[in-house]
């Protein structure tokens, strides 16, 4: 992960299982008016796979934060976090819940496993852009991120 300077892309790993979420995530971010660089994967074990290949290597992009989806086939997005909280060359990275579920026990759940924000998709396309912006103004332009992990 990096703490990008306003003028590089904000590289963001978006693990979602639909692509028409997928299009809406990315072109919400386009229009909140930023560069973005998404390094998307469809389910839990690869992007279990794609952050233990970033962590091994000093070859791959170093990312700012991740949105992840729960409901994914192979690995769920709490599997997800699990490897995360207990892999301490990933523990910094922020990650966002981005889901469809609104039920307590997920939100209790994602928190527990060190999630930091859980965002509820919207149910109007429109309102991605939202999230875009909401994202920017905060995990881009107020939040100081923790240094990359040596």
């Amino acid at each position: 992960m990096s703490n990008s300077p306003s003028s590089a892309p904000v590289s963001i790993l978006l693990v979602e299982d639909n692509p028409g979420d997928v299009r809406l995530i990315e072109e919400a971010f386009k229009s909140a008016g930023f560069a973005t660089t998404f390094h998307t994967v469809t389910d839990g074990a690869a992007a279990i796979d794609f952050l233990q290949d970033q962590a091994a290597t000093d070859s791959g992009p170093n990312l700012d934060l991740m949105l992840l989806d729960l409901n994914l086939p192979r690995t769920d997005g709490f599997e997800v976090l699990e490897t995360i909280k207990d892999d301490p060359a990933l523990s910094s990275l922020p990650v966002l819940v981005l889901t469809s579920s609104e039920a307590t026990e997920d939100i209790v759940k994602s928190y527990e496993l060190c999630a930091n924000a859980y965002l509820t998709k919207p149910t109007d396309p429109a309102e991605f852009a939202d999230i875009g912006r909401a994202v920017e103004a905060f995990w881009i332009d107020e939040a100081t991120l923790p240094p990359v992990p040596s």
